[in-house]
């Protein structure tokens, strides 16, 4: 018998099993909703020009060479990353209280800094939104933290934020429990605080002594402006909170396979940076050694010089508009056909994913019968929206609400 006999099937990650589904899928008008990946009005990936010719300039920069990064990776990225976030005029920039690790993308971030968080510094209890990206509490379960708990986010019947909910459980967490916050362009809800709920929030972690970690995966991506994107981890600065912040790269600069991430840290003080950065080295290196240069490269190219900065700046605004257009479009279609339910929350989200308020039966619906592939959730990702299939999608969505209720149930009463 094998030694690997008792090994069970694991399940399925559903998005990843969802594109292979619609890769298979011979139906003409098929539509892909569910990877959160840019794509154009044709529908297709865009590799951003001003990536293309950060290329073309280090493929020509005989310089450069192939030789191991650095454990925490390639400093002029993770310098000009961390500005960005946290903006040239931070005081933790200005004071050096703030540095930044090169990471496997966003994800690499979180895995990095929950295992210094749960390994190092002993923090045990870590919150993550109802609902947020699935992978959040795996990653951190497995980087060493002892217990998961939820706290209150969306709120079905105000198809917002559940300000309430979300504080009143911030206020019964215990002391040190690590909140996971998204910076902007929440997922899967497209549902972000405003800035007055934000210092609420800030309120009730500083009273109640909370450690603050960002996952920041689309920052220029969600508005267009990168301070805009940014505000909420700025402001949070500003308060004196010492927190993490995963940044990633993958969205903002179409570098999905690059798996480019910087993973910010910002301290009350200097002197505990070089302590921490050697207990960073070494989890970072018991678990891949150290990263990557091709794509950090890229981004501390375009970073650093004024004229790609810029040019990349009209790649984030263009990518932006087009999905802000693309929930102009959908909210359209889906209210000249008298779709049941109000659909203005299509437009009041914002960033790559709509939560479009159908429930798991419906999404299966939506798929089956109309081969448009989407979450169970009822998460849909914008950039799959084009000018050729909104139509069809919207059609799709009033079919499905029209005839395939919850007992009665219509999407518009149950967001």
């Amino acid at each position: 018998m094998s030694r690997f006999a008792k090994v069970e099937q694991g399940p399925p990650i559903e998005v990843f099993a969802l594109n292979q589904q619609f890769a298979a899928d011979t139906f003409p008008n098929k539509v892909s909703l569910g990877v959160g990946a840019y794509r154009t009005n044709e529908g297709q990936p865009w590799v951003l020009p001003v990536v293309r010719a950060a290329e073309k300039s280090l493929a020509a920069d005989e310089k450069l060479n192939k030789e191991y990064l650095p454990v925490l990776g390639l400093e002029a990225f993770s310098n000009a990353a961390t500005t960005m976030l946290l903006g040239s005029d931070s005081p933790a920039i200005q004071e050096n209280r703030a540095f930044g690790v090169q990471c496997l993308s966003g994800t690499g971030c979180l895995r990095v800094g929950a295992e210094f968080l749960a390994r190092t510094l002993g923090y045990q209890t870590f919150y993550f939104s109802i609902p947020t990206w699935e992978n959040h509490r795996s990653v951190f379960n497995n980087a060493g933290f002892k217990e998961a708990k939820e706290y209150r986010y969306w709120s079905p019947s105000a198809r917002g934020l559940d300000l309430d909910g979300f504080l009143e459980d911030l206020n019964n967490a215990p002391e040190n429990s690590v909140i996971i916050l998204h910076a902007c362009a929440h997922n899967p809800t497209g549902c972000d605080p405003t800035q007055e709920q934000w210092t609420k929030i800030a309120d009730v972690m500083e009273q109640k002594k909370l450690f603050p970690f960002f996952d920041s995966a689309y920052q220029g991506f969600a508005s267009g402006d990168l301070e805009k994107d940014a505000w909420a981890v700025r402001y949070f600065v500003s308060r004196g909170f010492e927190l993490l912040c995963a940044q990633s790269f993958a969205k903002n600069f179409g570098l999905y396979n690059e798996r480019v991430g910087n993973l910010t840290f910002v301290t009350k003080n200097t002197e505990v940076i070089p302590k921490v950065k050697s207990q960073v080295t070494l989890l970072i290196r018991a678990m891949y050694s150290n990263p990557p240069s091709h794509g950090a490269r890229i981004v501390t190219h375009v970073l650093n010089d004024p004229a790609l900065y810029a040019q990349w700046k009209e790649c984030i605004k263009a990518m932006s508009s087009r999905i802000i257009e693309m929930r102009k479009a959908l909210r359209a279609e889906l209210e000249r056909l008298s779709t049941p339910g109000d659909w203005s929350h299509i437009t009041s989200q914002i960033g790559m994913f709509s939560y479009t308020g159908l429930n798991e039966k419906q999404s299966l619906h939506m798929i089956e019968k109309h081969h448009i592939y989407m979450l169970r959730s009822g998460r849909i990702s914008m950039c799959g929206v084009t000018p050729t299939n909104v139509e069809y999608v919207a059609k799709a969505i009033y079919e499905t609400v029209t005839n395939c209720g919850d007992h009665g149930v219509t999407l518009g009463h149950k967001l």
